[in-house]
């Protein structure tokens, strides 16, 4: 049974802000110095902080981005890349989270190894034209006890110098037969300059057909093109809905709490608020 220390701790991990956790763990240092191994103690919470936003990480002398999450876990703080098929270490308790030991890997069940390939071009392509290069996907392959393949897409955009930070994460399951999709997307940003503000939101994708595909090796290509065909109209459609949801709290709930002007009808000056002279400059009326 964790402590209720540890238990805090691991809270605060599990719900750091994106590219945030080593902010969170330099405060959390400063919170517990009385307990120097209390960090030690929590590698649970930060794999499944890591694996469920979906961290990034780079292998050695590979440019590209991987992806850390639950679907394509080894075990034992190994995880697998199918596009580059290597497997590799990822220790959750380093701060700058850096890949090691890698060695080749080919999953032991790899079916259907030409439509994941179609995915993992067709789910790059529509990453790069759509999101910012701090971008990384994975298509993971089917459990032996599955069929399901899993597509992940998570793109990373810091701007700490202007105090804001956010991430896009989606994650959908494909079915090859009978051709079916669900998923999930979920957005983090975090505006911290004067204030702190977070907008969590997430979206269920509910199973959708994929219409005018048929299951079978020759059309694998056909079928990963539709699967992208949904996941871009999906994605097409939330961003819209996020777009329209900050228009109406900008004109509605967020303009019913800005402070209305005074009776001048002119914003105070509020670096001169000292130097007012309550009654003539705020009020209009005459000095005594």
């Amino acid at each position: 049974m964790p402590s209720d220390s540890a238990a805090a701790v691991s809270a605060f991990v599990e719900g750091a802000p994106p590219g945030e956790l080593a902010d969170v763990i330099a405060d959390v240092k400063k919170l517990t110095v009385n307990e120097p191994k209390l960090l030690d103690s929590i590698t649970p919470a930060f794999q499944k902080y890591n694996e469920e936003q979906l961290t990034t990480v780079k292998l050695p002398e590979n440019s590209k981005s991987v992806l850390i999450s639950s679907y394509n876990s080894l075990g034992d703080g190994r995880y697998y890349d199918t596009e580059s098929q290597r497997s590799f270490s990822f220790d959750h308790q380093t701060q700058h989270q850096k890949a090691s030991d890698v060695q080749p890997y080919t999953p032991d069940s790899f079916e259907h190894t030409s439509l994941i390939s179609s995915l993992i071009k067709s789910l790059s392509t529509h990453a790069s034209e759509h999101y910012p290069s701090a971008t990384a996907t994975t298509v993971c392959a089917p459990s032996p006890s599955s069929n399901t393949i899993t597509l992940h897409l998570v793109s990373n955009k810091y701007s700490p110098a202007n105090f804001w930070n956010g991430r896009w994460r989606s994650t959908y399951h494909f079915s090859p037969s009978p051709p079916t999709l669900t998923g999930r997307i979920n957005v983090d940003v975090h505006y911290y300059e004067d204030g702190n503000v977070r907008l969590t939101t997430a979206k269920e994708v509910k199973e959708l057909a994929l219409d005018g595909v048929v299951s079978g090796t020759n059309n694998e290509r056909a079928m990963a093109a539709e699967v992208l065909r949904k996941v871009e109209a999906v994605e097409r459609t939330y961003q819209e809905e996020l777009n329209r949801g900050f228009a109406a709290l900008s004109e509605g709930s967020f303009k019913g709490l800005r402070r209305q002007l005074p009776v001048t009808r002119q914003k105070v000056e509020w670096d001169k608020v000292g130097g007012y002279r309550l009654g003539q400059d705020i009020g209009g009326g005459r000095s005594r």
